[in-house]
């Protein structure tokens, strides 16, 4: 909600710099997001002139050469807009003003005529959109006048983001009694206070008349008719006041609905009669597949639950969203129907949310506005037709009400409540102030008050503890609520579990690794998986999808971390990053309950997303599982470059050693074995498993998949925390005493299958070689002719050693026999 300064002042002044307001607002609950500065910076060299004459330039057919009053003598000013003309009373920008865009005005020769300054257009002050004229002002304004004493200049906009509950603060007028209540400035008039008088002829309801045939969906509809109105341009004042507030000024009439809009929170809209056959309008849904052409130029196709406002021919426009084209105003129009109705907020904002249409009007309506607002505007639009449009009001307004609206919210308010929760004693009489500056109605009864609430708070105030709320936040609970810490019986105790624990490691682990922690979105693009070359049938294909995303590109829940990893690196890379170390601790959504064996050592449970962390567009909800999994991503070297090299690119195994460093500070046992995945790159690709449960993937991302993401190449991991959790140790460091007793040292050269895993190797080294056997390493592998095809020999390094005694050749003879024994069980041989 934008809310120009100058119009906030005309009904509450509180008399400190815009700056200053804001702060207040903030500290009392209204979040104030940007303070913005429509038209120039300065109202400095600004003035009102008068053209005495246009001349045609002597080389340039699109010029005028203009002789200027600016008060103090004449100008010569050329002006490049067509309707320049001698006589008329324009604003003028002198050398030395600073433009809207900063830029500062000199004096300049334009095709050899020096011209003192520059005749304006709307756009060129950002009160209006147009550029094609200058902009004319009253005839009766002085030369030399500051022309900041007709429009605003340098106007301060408050850009306020209200939460859905305050649908008063849509309005300029109930910032304004926002503003009154914590500043204690005084408050106009409501604008809607007195009526316009009627001079039209007849009644209302003798040339329009309302049909309601859904009144659970239009609780209330109110229309008055208006004739001999004349269509044309807004004043300055409203075209500048609209234009600060971000709406595009049109005509008097379409202006007028939307100031009114902006000043009460109460949307109206407006029919050329005329088009309206027999001035009969209905209200009812649409029939399923029923079509219109809305004011934007847009063809609809509508369902059965949309609500329709239509004549005999067809629907004229969606209620509470947008009017349509049959019955537009135009300039031809002299015969004016304003309506303000009342509608079922959650029908407007799901009629909305399907057509894709969302407007100023739906934005408030979907909150779900209160009958008794609709005469409000009525009020102040028809002050305004009457004077800006020289219309007559006929006599009547047609009131239709389709249910009986709630009726006004009366609750108590106890004094010892308010001090016993907000910890503080805040004067009945205070608390009355507040309330009535607030719009409330109190009354004391005894230590208590009888408050009854406003119709623009009916759906945000509702129980005790709110009126608690406005109380406390009026009276500041910045300045006065006192600090204090929480009262306890006892001991307060606390702490991680071990999970908790056991996470934090992990995370602290790969930082210590080099690796830089990102935090992505759980919502991802639904064609996420496609991407990443995932097939149909595979569980990661199928996402949960939200009932209500924040957009197309984030309506599903991710199913993989890889992807939130993959946008980070390419939003790096495409910004000059050359090495990138990431990685992510996060949840993924799956629509099957995990294997057997997933869930160890985790507190995961299955269970469906609600509606504000998604929900299954679908006949009924399938089981989710969460899963927290820990990913990491490798794009370019892990290491800095030197001047001795290094800096290779990282590759399957630089991560797969990082990985194994991670599970070794876990004290976790980690395998792996050749398995390819569809986003990997073929043969560079692993399963991995933790305490022998299958925990997640290792290797190089495919190149199509990479090529998706605009990166050259990337290797990475991902695995569940359940099996890296669960198979940590305690969480504790273990210790052993460092003997002084000298290792004895053999390397073995292995030939076995090329289908015998290394590690298999090992692992049978290791279980061959007993207690004395403290680690065996592979460090080379060698495939050649000479070993017969389909063998490899691996490299071995061996450290034997015994807390207690120097080991024998005899010691280390008997285990190397044992370890060539173990060997041969999988095909194995000993290379002399």
């Amino acid at each position: 909600m934008k809310v120009p300064y100058s119009w906030l002042r005309e009904y509450c002044d509180p008399g400190v710099a815009v700056e200053e307001l804001a702060e207040r607002l903030v500290m009392t609950g209204s979040e104030v997001e940007r303070i913005e500065v429509v038209g120039p910076p300065s109202a400095q060299n600004f003035i009102v002139g008068k053209v005495l004459s246009a001349e045609q330039h002597p080389d340039a057919d699109r010029l005028r050469v203009c002789t200027v009053a600016d008060g103090e003598g004449e100008r010569t000013i050329v002006c490049g807009a067509p309707d320049v003309a001698a006589g008329q009373t324009v604003a003028v920008a002198l050398p030395g003003a600073r433009m809207p865009g900063g830029e500062k005005l000199r004096t300049a020769k334009l095709r050899g005529v020096a011209s003192e300054g520059m005749i304006l257009a709307a756009d060129e002050l950002e009160v209006g959109e147009d550029h094609e004229g200058i902009l004319v002002l009253d005839e009766a304004l002085a030369a030399g006048t500051p022309l900041s004493e007709v429009i605003p200049l340098a106007e301060p906009v408050l850009e306020i983001e209200v939460t859905p509950n305050r649908i008063d603060c849509f309005g300029v007028h109930g910032v304004a009694r926002e503003v009154h209540a914590i500043s204690a400035a005084p408050l106009a008039a409501d604008p809607w206070a007195e009526d316009v008088v009627a001079a039209g002829e007849g009644e209302a309801s003798d040339v329009a008349s309302v049909a309601v045939e859904v009144p659970e969906l239009c609780p209330r509809f109110t229309a008055r008719v208006f004739t001999d109105v004349t269509v044309g341009p807004s004043p300055l004042w409203l075209r500048a006041r609209l234009s600060a507030a971000g709406q595009r000024p049109i005509n008097n009439v379409v202006d007028i609905t939307n100031y009114a809009m902006l000043l009460t929170a109460q949307p109206l809209h407006a029919f050329d009669l005329d088009k309206v056959p027999g001035g009969a309008l209905t209200v009812r849904t649409a029939a399923e597949g029923e079509k219109m052409t809305t004011l934007d130029d847009v063809e609809r196709t509508l369902d059965a639950e949309t609500v329709l406002v239509c004549d005999e021919n067809g629907p004229t426009g969606i209620a509470g969203i947008m009017g349509g084209q049959v019955s537009e105003v135009s300039a031809e129009t002299t015969l004016v129907l304003l309506e303000v109705a009342n509608w079922n907020g959650t029908n407007i904002l799901r009629s909305s949310r399907r057509l894709g249409l969302r407007s100023e009007a739906s934005s408030r309506f979907e909150k779900q506005l209160h009958p008794e607002l609709c005469l409000r505007a009525q009020v102040v639009a028809s002050k305004l037709m009457v004077e800006l449009c020289g219309a007559k009001l006929v006599p009547g307004t047609i009131d239709v009400v389709g249910v009986s609206w709630p009726e006004p919210t009366r609750l108590r308010l106890r004094g010892a409540r308010v001090s016993g929760l907000l910890g503080m004693e805040i004067a009945q009489s205070d608390q009355v102030d507040y309330l009535e500056r607030l719009g409330f109605a109190a009354e004391a009864d005894g230590e208590d008050l009888e408050v009854t609430v406003p119709p623009d708070r009916h759906y945000d105030v509702t129980r005790e503890v709110d009126l608690i709320e406005e109380v406390a936040r009026v009276h500041g609970i910045d300045e006065h609520l006192p600090t204090t810490l929480p009262a306890a019986a006892g001991p307060v105790g606390g702490g991680l579990s071990r999970e908790q624990r056991l996470r934090r490691r992990a995370e602290d682990g790969l930082r210590d690794l080099g690796f830089d922690q990102v935090v992505g979105w759980s919502f991802t693009d639904p064609r996420e998986p496609a991407r990443l070359r995932i097939p149909f049938d595979d569980i990661r294909s199928s996402a949960v999808m939200l009932s209500n995303p924040l957009s197309e590109d984030q309506s599903a829940m991710r199913t993989m971390v890889l992807g939130s990893l993959l946008d980070v690196a390419a939003r790096n890379v495409a910004r000059g990053a050359d090495r990138l170390a990431l990685f992510e601790a996060a949840s993924v959504y799956l629509m099957e309950a995990p294997p057997t064996g997933r869930n160890v050592g985790t507190e995961t449970t299955n269970r469906p997303i609600g509606p504000l962390g998604g929900e299954f567009r679908g006949e009924r909800a399938a089981p989710v599982a969460e899963l927290h999994r820990v990913a990491a991503l490798a794009v370019g070297p892990l290491g800095g470059r030197s001047w001795r090299g290094g800096g290779e690119t990282a590759d399957f195994f630089s991560v797969k050693a990082v990985l194994e460093a991670l599970a070794a500070q876990l004290g976790a046992e980690i395998a792996f074995a050749p398995e390819p995945e569809p986003f990997l790159h073929p043969g560079r690709a692993a399963a991995v498993s933790l305490g022998g449960v299958a925990a997640g993937w290792l290797g190089e991302i495919h190149p199509l998949v990479c090529r998706a993401w605009d990166l050259d190449a990337a290797v990475g991991f991902e695995i569940d925390a359940a099996p890296l959790l669960g198979a940590a140790g305690a969480g504790e460091e273990t210790y052993e005493d460092v003997t002084t007793f000298p290792a004895a040292y053999q390397d073995l050269a292995v030939v076995v299958p090329t289908t015998v895993a290394a590690t298999e190797v090992r692992a049978t080294i290791l279980g061959a070689g007993g207690e004395l056997l403290h680690s065996a390493e592979v460090f080379d592998l060698f495939e050649g002719e000479q070993l017969g095809e389909g063998r490899k020999s691996l490299a071995l390094g061996l450290e034997f050693r015994a807390p207690d005694r120097t080991l024998t050749d005899e010691d280390v003879g008997g285990l190397r026999e044992a370890i060539k024994a173990a060997l041969e069980t999988i095909g194995g041989t000993l290379r002399e």
